[in-house]
């Protein structure tokens, strides 16, 4: 399943929908503003929060946790940098790692477990070039899980100049 992100710069307290393959509302980005710390909000149509992001505080290197039902589910690190890939790890509370690599400001990237590819976010699906996808390969993946990754990488990216 295709999710559709239109892309743009966000500030804190942007809110912004995620699609589907036929245009429905899928997910609901909510940033939130007037925070200590960078929070995302990952809603359902209804406004359910599925998914929330936070910046990780006091952390040597930039680090997002990712949470539901406010508690902790995993946590997001930059891996290693290359000069042509970027890598993020993400470490759940389970022990279990998945690993996101390409390059994410150009929204070229995948997200696999064990070197199996779970998700693949893109621009080339789309002739609009504000816009990537993540295609959630597998049917049994987390999507709102995959599509939070897909967001929080692609911000902490963009937080460090002179990456990618």
């Amino acid at each position: 399943m295709k999710y559709l992100v239109r892309d743009k710069i966000f500030a804190i307290g942007d809110d912004y929908w995620i699609e589907d393959e036929q245009g429905r509302h899928a997910f609901l980005v909510d940033g939130k503003a007037l925070r200590l710390r960078d929070t995302l909000e990952l809603k359902d149509p209804d406004g359910r929060v599925l998914i929330t992001l936070r910046q990780k505080m006091f952390s040597l290197r930039d680090a997002m946790t990712v949470e539901r039902d406010e508690r902790p589910l995993a946590t997001i690190r930059r891996k290693r940098l290359s000069l042509l890939r970027n890598h993020f790890r993400v470490t759940l509370v389970d022990g279990t790692e998945l690993d996101v690599s390409g390059r994410i400001l150009d929204r070229e990237f995948v997200v696999e477990y064990e070197g199996e590819l779970l998700a693949h976010i893109s621009r080339q699906w789309f002739h609009v070039r504000e816009t990537y996808a993540v295609n959630v390969v597998r049917e049994d993946a987390d999507a709102a899980l995959l599509v939070a990754v897909a967001v929080c990488v692609i911000r902490m990216a963009e937080r460090e100049p002179g990456d990618d």
